[in-house]
C-alpha cells in the first residue's frame, strides 16, 4: 500500500465527526493539525503554541483526558471540548482535541419527560443521571424522567463545579452525596441523599478522588 500523509489521514478521520465539531491535533507544545467546523472556529493555525488554560494544554500537563467548558478569555470564543493525550512506547507525544460549540448560556434547568408530560428541573435538584437501555434517566429530588441528551452531551451542559462523571453510565451531583464507601478493586459506592446508591468505576476512581480531595 502506498504511504499516506498524516494530514490526509486526519482529514479522512475528521469526516467521521459531526460538522459541528472542530478537530485539533497537537504535539506536546504546538498544534500540528486543525479542522474548524461550521459552528465553532477557534482560528487555530498550524504551529501555534498550546495556550495555558486550553483543554489541550491541560491534557498534556495532566497526561489524561480532559473534558470541560472553556470561557471566551482563552480564544475569544466560549466552547466545550474534550482532549485526549496519546502515547508511544510510554512517551507522551501529543493530544487530540474535539471542540464543540458552547450550548446556550443561562439555561439552568433540565426538562425531563415523564408519563404525564415534561417537567423543568433546576440543576440543583438533579441528584444523578444514568444511561441504561439506550436512554438517559434524570433522577431528581421530587421527580424522575428521561432526556434525549446522552451523558457525554450532559458533561458539557451541566456545571462542572457540581456534576462529576463517576462511571460510564453515571453522572452525579456532588451536593447530593451523603456518604462514600470503598468497594472492591479501588472502586467506590456513593450513597445519595435520596437513598439510591451509585457506583464509581475503577477507570474514574482516581479522577473522582482528586476532584473531591480524598
Amino acid at each position: 500500500m502506498k504511504s499516506i500523509t498524516v494530514v490526509s489521514l486526519l482529514d479522512v478521520i475528521s469526516e467521521l465527526f459531526s460538522e459541528e465539531i472542530s478537530i485539533a491535533v497537537s504535539d506536546t507544545s504546538e498544534y500540528i493539525y486543525y479542522r474548524p467546523s461550521k459552528r465553532v472556529d477557534l482560528k487555530i493555525q498550524r504551529g501555534d503554541v498550546l495556550k495555558e488554560g486550553t483543554i489541550a494544554h491541560k491534557a498534556i500537563s495532566s497526561r489524561q483526558k480532559v473534558s470541560e467548558f472553556i470561557d471566551r478569555d482563552v480564544f475569544g470564543v466560549p466552547y466545550h471540548g474534550m482532549a485526549v493525550p496519546f502515547f508511544h512506547d510510554g512517551n507522551l507525544e501529543g493530544c487530540v482535541t474535539a471542540i464543540f460549540p458552547a450550548l446556550t448560556s443561562g439555561k439552568l434547568v433540565v426538562t425531563i419527560k415523564t408519563e404525564d408530560g415534561w417537567i423543568p428541573m433546576p440543576f440543583s435538584e438533579v441528584i444523578y443521571l444514568e444511561a441504561k437501555e439506550k436512554k438517559t434517566y434524570v433522577n431528581g429530588k421530587q421527580h424522575s424522567g428521561t432526556h434525549k441528551n446522552t451523558l457525554q452531551e450532559f458533561e458539557f451542559l451541566l456545571p462542572k463545579d457540581h456534576f462529576i462523571r463517576c462511571h460510564r453510565s453515571f453522572i452525579v451531583n456532588v451536593n447530593h452525596i451523603k456518604e462514600i464507601f470503598p468497594d472492591t478493586h479501588s472502586t467506590f459506592i456513593l450513597s445519595m441523599d435520596n437513598g439510591d446508591r451509585v457506583p464509581v468505576s475503577q477507570s474514574y476512581s482516581s479522577y473522582f478522588r482528586r476532584l473531591l480531595g480524598f
